[in-house]
Parts: C-alpha cells; sequence; structure tokens
C-alpha cells in the first residue's frame, strides 16, 4: 500500500529517546543552586505531545528502564494525551538523564545516556502493529547517534523508497554535536534528511553542518528530494520549499524564557497544520504558535494559547499578521504562553495549497 500525499488521517507515531531532565531554576546554576527541577525531555515525544495538545492522534514508541525515572516520564508523557503503550521498560537499562545548564551566552546541556534503554532500540520497533494505521512517522537526527542499532533503526525506516511508503516519514535533522564523533554527522545527516518526505532543519545547524555560506536555498539545494523541506531561521522566519513552491512566513516575538525544544514545537505545529488542510502558510503560522509556547517555559512543553486564540491568528490576512503589534491588535484573549509583540516583518507568498 503506498501513502496518500498529503498525508491522511491517521496517528502520527514518533520514535526516540526521552530522558529524565534536570535544571535550576532561575537565576540559580547547577553549581550554585540548592534544588535542580525535574521534567522529562525527548524531541520525538516532545512533538508527540504537542500534536495531542492540537487535537491529533500521537503514539510515542521508545524504551524506559525500569525505574523511577522511566515510570516518571511515561507518565508525564501519557498525561499529554501521547499513546504510550508502545513504549518497552528494560529490566537492565537505565532511562537516560540531561542536565540543562544555563548561562548568559545559552544553556548548556550534559547527557548522561551511554547504555540507556532506548540506546538499544533496532529495526524491529518498525514492526509495532500501531503504525499499520500510521498518517506518518517521525524520526530525528538524534536517534542514529546513540548507537548502531539506532542508526540501523532510522536506516531501516528510510530505505524503503518515498513513493512506496505506507506513511509518509518526517525527520528533523536536529543536530546535537556532542553525540557524533568529530566529521561524521554532516555526510549521515544530509543523507537521511534527503530520503525523507518532510524534513525540518535549522539554518544554523544547516550552516554548521553543510557551509557558513548556505541560505535557505541553498539548504533546499543540498536536499532536493524531500517533498517538504522547511528552513527556520531562529526567531525570524520559516520557510517551507515544496514541488516548485516556496513559503515564507515570518515568526512571531515572543519573550524567550529558554529556547531549549522550541525547535520540536515547531515541528508538531506544523505538521498538525499540514495535517488540518494542506495549507502552507497555515501550518508554517501554526508551527510559529507552538514555538512560542515552548519558548515561554523552562522545560520543553508548555501550554498552548487557548483555541480560539489560536484560530483568530491562524485567519489573519498577511497584512495583519505583518503588523501585529499587540496582543489586543491579534484578537488575543489572555492565555499562558502570551504572545507579544510584532515579527520582525510580513509573510512574503500568498496562500499556496500544497499539491500531490
Amino acid at each position: 500500500m503506498t501513502a496518500p500525499w498529503p498525508p491522511a488521517a491517521g496517528p502520527v507515531v514518533c520514535v526516540g529517546e526521552t530522558m529524565t531532565a534536570l535544571a535550576p531554576e532561575p537565576p540559580d546554576s547547577v553549581e550554585t543552586g540548592e534544588s535542580l527541577r525535574l521534567s522529562v525531555a525527548g524531541a520525538e515525544s516532545n512533538v508527540a505531545m504537542y500534536l495531542a495538545d492540537l487535537g491529533l492522534a500521537a503514539v510515542w514508541l521508545s524504551a524506559l528502564g525500569d525505574d523511577p525515572f522511566g515510570r516518571r516520564v511515561r507518565a508525564a508523557v501519557a498525561a499529554a494525551g501521547v499513546d504510550v503503550s508502545g513504549v518497552r521498560s528494560d529490566p537492565n537499562r537505565p532511562t537516560g538523564l540531561l542536565v540543562k545548564e544555563p548561562g548568559p551566552t545559552g544553556t548548556r546541556v550534559h547527557y548522561y545516556r551511554r547504555g540507556s534503554a532506548a540506546s538499544a532500540l533496532g529495526p524491529g520497533i518498525l514492526d509495532d502493529p500501531r503504525l499499520g494505521s500510521a498518517a506518518l512517522l517521525h524520526l530525528t537526527g538524534v536517534t542514529p547517534a546513540l548507537s548502531p542499532s539506532c542508526a540501523a533503526l532510522v536506516e531501516r525506516a528510510l530505505a524503503t523508497p518515498a513513493p512506496d511508503r505506507p506513511y509518509a516519514i518526517s525527520f528533523d535533522v536536529n543536530h546535537r554535536p556532542a553525540l557524533w564523533p568529530d566529521g561524521t554527522a554532516a555526510t549521515v545527516l544530509r543523507d537521511l534528511a534527503d530520503r525523507a518526505d518532510i524534513v525540518f532543519v535549522g539554518l544554523d545547524e544547516a550552516q554548521h553542518l553543510w557551509g557558513a555560506d548556505l541560505d535557505a536555498g541553498g539548504v533546499r539545494t543540498l536536499l532536493p528530494h524531500p517533498r517538504l523541506l522547511v528552513v527556520k531561521d531562529g526567531g525570524r522566519a520559516a520557510t517551507a520549499f515544496g514541488d516548485g513552491t516556496q513559503v515564507t512566513v515570518e515568526a512571531l516575538r515572543t519573550e524567550v524564557v529558554e529556547p531549549v525544544g522550541a525547535g520540536d514545537a515547531f515541528a508538531a505545529g506544523f505538521l498538525a497544520g499540514l495535517l488540518r488542510d494542506g495549507d502552507l502558510i497555515s501550518a508554517l503560522r501554526l508551527g510559529h504558535i507552538t514555538a512560542a509556547s515552548a519558548l515561554s517555559v523552562i522545560g520543553d512543553h508548555g501550554p498552548l494559547p487557548e483555541a480560539g486564540t489560536v484560530e483568530r491568528l491562524l485567519g489573519l490576512t498577511e497584512r495583519a499578521w505583518a503588523e501585529r503589534n499587540t496582543p489586543e491588535r491579534a484578537g488575543h484573549t489572555p492565555s499562558s504562553p502570551p504572545l507579544t509583540g510584532r515579527p520582525e516583518a510580513g509573510t512574503r507568498c500568498a496562500h499556496r495549497r500544497w499539491r500531490r
């Protein structure tokens, strides 16, 4: 069976590791703070939780240690409305751990995940029956860096040519330099990304991986095969490239508490918009709106604005989106997180629906 394009209705299945996360309460540091806040952190489960927030059926497949951290992670992801029934408990390997170290120049992340339960994932997870009804499989570039078996998992998922897949595959490059041996990430991640149906990559990470002088169009030249490529330019804009289609939507200006998790939130918002009606402008806008919720909190998963606020933002004309200066002008009602200020500039393309 060949998957329809754009993806039809059905669950989004997200595969990858989620860890326990520890972080000091601002303005404390890890070295001087008296306490650490415990949360959960994982790119793929972040996407699954935001998809569930946005009303989509989301499944998370992974493995956790049979330990208190693993039980906490499972409960937190399930509480967001995600199907975690396919997550395995490993009696011999622990749940991974990360520690966030906020600083004046950004947040450093220290990983303690070697030998974790999820590092033992392999291609067999793709035989899970929950994938039988999936519209979309979401993977990231974190997974192939965890172990040879995890790399084989991603390789198997992308081995089937796009026209012959039973579901579409979304791939977020999500480059984590600390996980890769020197000089290996650029080639592997480019090859994997170019075989996916939908790809997300930050312009900064693309420049780090493949050339400091790249712009969004240059990234598309390097990755010509995905049906959709989304290049995120930090807090400025995101551009979606399709079959002869290029659409750019400027980001909403938002107060940033911590940037970790915003890329996952953007991916979830974009995928939700794409699955909703295939309109690229709406999908990019929903990506920006969802990312703003992650930027507003210390953890990876923040609350979305009220549904009515989201619908009003999605329904703005291009000019109103571009000229939006205050919550009142957007018809915003008080919610958490607030979307304040105005974007850097306006959208640059008219509405276009993604074509087969």
